[in-house]
């Protein structure tokens, strides 16, 4: 098998923050992910069938200004493509908002730009019930949304934000929510300077003690239940590699 045959798991990231987050499954298991960041000019590269899973990560761009950030084109091209060849894909927050947008629905602020940041709790669908329990408490940091396409399966809802988690097809998922960030990471976004973190300054946005209360007292659920979805969703991947 050539080098360009190897099975690629790649994870397409909008930050520089470390990569210490939970999307590390693969590393557990001896796989060294792909990681690529588009936004600062590394390329995607060929989409092939080397690629067997792929993990778009959350960020701070506008997903509906793919003129001003062009990088945006290149990974909703790789989204579609991973939906037409069933690749096991997994979209966060501005991820989860591509793969919406690319799928045709609509994203962006809510009327009075209220927002998520911090710990809340989503509630399953009945549909989500196989997916999460009735009720998980995650870590959220947003204030966009997205609709829900056409096709696509609603798993979960928050009180505010009435789509949380979609499906489409059999290896699709799309989480608004951010379970797989560490206290470690989590703690890096309220630290961020106040130019920085103007968004979680909006209506129902949590007080940092809230946060860490909500935190101590459910990160250790909100992290089993992430590994064990990623054990779930990307095992055809863990085979083709392993």
């Amino acid at each position: 098998m050539g080098a360009q045959d190897m099975p690629r798991v790649v994870l397409i990231r909008h930050g520089d923050d470390p990569d210490d987050d939970r999307v590390t499954t693969f590393k557990d298991k001896g796989i060294t992910p792909d990681i690529r960041r588009p936004f600062s000019g590394e390329p995607l590269g060929d989409f092939d069938t080397s690629v067997v899973a792929v993990v778009v990560y959350g960020g701070p761009f506008n997903v509906f200004e793919e003129n001003k950030y062009p990088f945006l084109y290149d990974e909703n091209l790789w989204i579609e493509r991973c939906l037409k060849h069933d690749v096991p894909l997994l979209g966060i927050c501005q991820g989860a908002q591509q793969m919406a947008r690319v799928l045709g629905a609509e994203v962006g602020p809510k009327p009075g730009e209220p927002c998520e940041f911090g710990y809340y709790e989503i509630e399953a669908t009945a549909a989500g019930r196989a997916i999460f329990p009735a009720r998980l408490v995650v870590a959220l940091s947003h204030f966009h949304e997205f609709q829900l396409p056409r096709g696509a399966t609603l798993l979960a809802s928050s009180a505010a934000f009435r789509q949380q988690a979609f499906q489409y097809g059999a290896n699709a998922f799309a989480f608004q929510f951010h379970a797989e960030v560490t206290p470690a990471g989590f703690r890096r976004w309220q630290e961020a300077t106040p130019a920085n973190q103007g968004n979680y300054f909006r209506p129902g946005a949590q007080v940092r003690e809230e946060q860490d209360r909500l935190m101590a007292r459910h990160d250790q659920a909100q992290h089993a239940w992430f590994m064990a979805f990623q054990e779930r969703h990307f095992a055809s991947a863990f085979t083709s590699i392993g």
